[in-house]
């Protein structure tokens, strides 16, 4: 990884990609989307705070974990412009995806726990799936494919 000395201030988008491993295309989108900002020379180079690394590096570790790319910006949007963000910072972000994340880990163990048998048993009935019915929840009022048309209606 190549080191960049301290008194640089601020990254070439190249020496930007080479420090936090995403492609110039990625940091190019990043950009586009208002999650990092740069400014230009007057040869309209991009350069970039060397702040943005730690940006970076929590873009990507958030989508990671499937934190859609609007709640990051959000998220980015609450820290500090005129320092870098410190551990404190990145700590009260990420506890707010906590519930959510959560809440996924439920939902995935109950889609492995359940896979082999919905598998094995190839009916994927409306009626009794664990996956496209989780926990009956349609079986009171109806059974079968009108669950489909039912759900497609404006």
């Amino acid at each position: 990884m190549p080191k960049i000395p301290e008194k640089i201030h601020e990254l070439t988008v190249g020496q930007l990609s080479a420090r936090s491993g995403a492609a110039v295309s990625a940091l190019h989108f990043y950009e586009s989307k208002g999650l990092i900002s740069s400014r230009r020379t007057s040869g309209n180079q991009r350069r970039y705070s060397r702040d943005t690394l730690r940006r970076v590096a929590f873009i990507r570790a958030a989508q990671r974990v499937g934190i859609p790319l609007a709640t990051i910006r959000e998220a980015l949007a609450e820290l500090p412009e005129e320092r870098t963000p410190n551990r404190e910072d990145w700590a009260r972000l990420s506890e707010a995806w906590r519930a959510e994340l959560d809440e996924r880990i439920t939902q995935l163990n109950r889609l492995r726990d359940h896979l082999t048998d919905c598998i094995g048993c190839g009916c994927l009935s409306l009626d009794t799936c664990v996956l496209s019915n989780p926990d009956d929840a349609f079986g009171e009022r109806m059974t079968g494919s009108r669950l489909l048309a039912e759900r497609r209606r404006p």
